[in-house]
């Protein structure tokens, strides 16, 4: 009886352990099953729960329960704190009713995507591949949470020309960024403009009957502008086809530009690659620029500006300018241009000004930059003018400090290629040239380099030589003093 009693009682314990261990898997399990269905649906892949988007998504379809070999380290895991960062909070654009079929308008599904990506941290808008993204002239506002990026990984397009767009839009610009910090504009996919309409309007120069160009309005959209935004970057993209501007920088500071393709035909009118302006703290690297207008033209209030590793052209080169325009003050300073290709463009480096301006250029340096059928290699105008009524005025922006180093290659005969032409009232002064070396393209050198009222030193002999570039200083500045400034 004895032995029974033990054996009955072994039994009970046997079975009562058995139970527990299948009731402590039971609870793990709805444990990981309620993380992976509670996840926020405007993603691809999961979003932390410690940063739910506070937008309402339409509804998607639920996630799957983890299969038995899924761990927490693995990003499809459905919760916890061991995501992948850089696939935490996605919200694409399909997912907020996006066709993505080149013909649809598709601004509503991108501006909700936006205003829910705005709210959370590291959040990335996604126009995925392999998709055609039609929308019109929008304004993606912030302020935003910090490290938002939109990622465009498929085509993200305008609508086909100026009949196509919307009256109610805005014809001079299509997508803005504003007020946004630590920002990132980037993907694998095409920004196309289908500027070709916008181009053969006769309001532009010599579209009209017989090469005229008729009188505007003639606003055209600038395709992608950053205003008044801090901390950017852009990065990868393919740019190509703007109906003005391809990009601009309005009011920013900080701004990383890496990687970049931007083109449109040479003899599309006004499409200047990248454009700045009032912007500081400027880093332009990697890219390959060719259109009908500036590759990167720098306007006023711009400074500490590095351009490295761009190949431009065809183009009109890479610019400071124009500045002074209807008597403007224009204030630019330490800009450096390195390590560049700029190839069968109408101008290489240059530095344009208008007659009547104010304010100064100064602290400029242009190093290593090869030449390929350049007209005008370097190039000083002070005398800028759009129209043959411009009239020589008392006042200018001064322009000083500004070293040529390294400058060789090939110029077009057609035009000199050195030509400082400086303003009469305010000398260029503390020119430096060093180791220019420019031979012709084809043919002989029909003019010798150009300087009026510019001075400066050689520090070694110029190929062709520049007797013209005077000693010293000028023994007046005129007003230089007081049009002046820093920024």
């Amino acid at each position: 009886m004895e032995k029974i009693f033990l054996l009955l009682c072994l039994i009970i314990i046997i079975t009562s352990n058995s139970i527990n261990v299948d009731a402590r898997h039971h609870i793990s399990k709805k444990t990981k099953s309620k993380k992976v269905n509670n996840a926020p649906s405007p993603i691809e892949g999961s979003v932390n729960e410690s940063s739910p988007s506070p937008v309402s998504p339409p509804p998607v379809s639920p996630v799957s329960s983890p299969s038995s070999n899924v761990v927490p380290s693995d990003p499809s895991y459905g919760g916890g704190p061991t995501l992948n960062p850089e696939e935490d909070c996605i919200f694409d654009v399909m997912e907020y009713g996006a066709v993505g079929d080149g013909s649809t308008d598709d601004t509503e599904a991108f501006v909700a995507a936006w205003k829910a990506a705005c709210q959370v941290e590291s959040a990335v808008l996604l126009a995925p591949a392999d998709r055609i993204f039609m929308i019109t002239s929008t304004i993606f506002y912030g302020p935003c949470k910090p490290g938002l990026e939109f990622r465009v990984n498929g085509v993200l397009m305008t609508p086909e020309g100026p009949d196509c767009w919307p009256k109610e839009d805005s014809k001079r610009q299509w997508i803005v960024f504003y007020k946004l910090d630590n920002m990132t504009f980037t993907g694998t996919g095409t920004i196309e403009g289908n500027g070709e309409k916008w181009w053969e309007l006769p309001c532009k120069p010599h579209r009209g009957p017989n090469g005229s160009t008729l009188p505007g309005p003639c606003d055209s959209p600038s395709m992608i502008r950053f205003f008044m935004s801090s901390n950017l970057t852009v990065r990868g993209l393919r740019i190509q086809n703007s109906p003005m501007f391809h990009m601009k920088f309005d009011g920013c500071e900080g701004v990383l530009i890496d990687q970049l393709s931007i083109s449109s035909p040479k003899l599309s009118p006004n499409t200047d690659g990248i454009h700045i302006e009032d912007t500081k703290s400027v880093g332009i690297y990697n890219s390959v620029i060719a259109n009908g207008d500036d590759c990167i033209s720098i306007g006023p209030g711009c400074s500490n500006v590095e351009i490295e590793a761009v190949t431009c052209g065809p183009s009109h080169g890479i610019s400071i300018g124009s500045l002074g325009v209807h008597n403007s003050q224009a204030c630019v300073s330490n800009i450096t241009v390195r390590n560049a290709i700029i190839r069968d463009s109408d101008n290489g480096v240059r530095i344009k000004t208008w007659q009547g301006g104010s304010g100064s250029v100064t602290g400029l340096s242009f190093d290593t930059i090869q030449m390929e059928n350049v007209r005008n290699c370097i190039i000083i105008d002070q005398y800028y003018c759009l129209s043959k009524g411009c009239r020589n005025e008392t006042s200018a922006v001064s322009v000083g400090d500004i070293s040529y180093r390294n400058i060789k290659g090939t110029y077009d005969v057609r035009s000199a290629p050195i030509h400082f032409a400086c303003s009469d009232t305010i000398a260029c002064t503390n020119i430096t040239m060093s180791e220019v070396e420019l031979l012709p393209h084809e043919g002989e050198l029909m003019e010798d380099p150009f300087c009026w009222n510019a001075y400066g030193i050689q520090q070694t002999l110029t190929i062709p030589p520049i007797d013209c570039l005077q000693d010293g200083m000028p023994l007046a500045s005129g007003e230089a003093v007081d049009y002046s400034c820093s920024i």
